[in-house]
């Protein structure tokens, strides 16, 4: 399992359900959009204090954003 992939999807899926944009996320997490946009991705390595400000942003937990979905097959 690729877990940058895997962060990439969850991240994006999250942000899309809440209705942001990157740009949004970038202002309320401090990252910014490039970074955002290569974790999505699934180019970035985020650290786990990284997923803690994006987790904190989406307002989810960590876990939200390391959780594989049923429905996204593993690669």
């Amino acid at each position: 399992m690729d877990m940058r992939r895997l962060v990439g999807r969850n991240f994006a899926r999250i942000r899309r359900e809440k209705g942001l944009t990157q740009e949004q996320v970038e202002e309320l997490s401090g990252l910014s959009q490039q970074y955002l946009s290569g974790l999505e991705r699934g180019l970035r390595n985020p650290t786990v204090v990284t997923l803690f400000e994006i987790a904190q942003a989406l307002q989810v937990t960590p876990v939200d954003l390391i959780t594989p979905w049923p429905e996204e097959p593993d690669r």
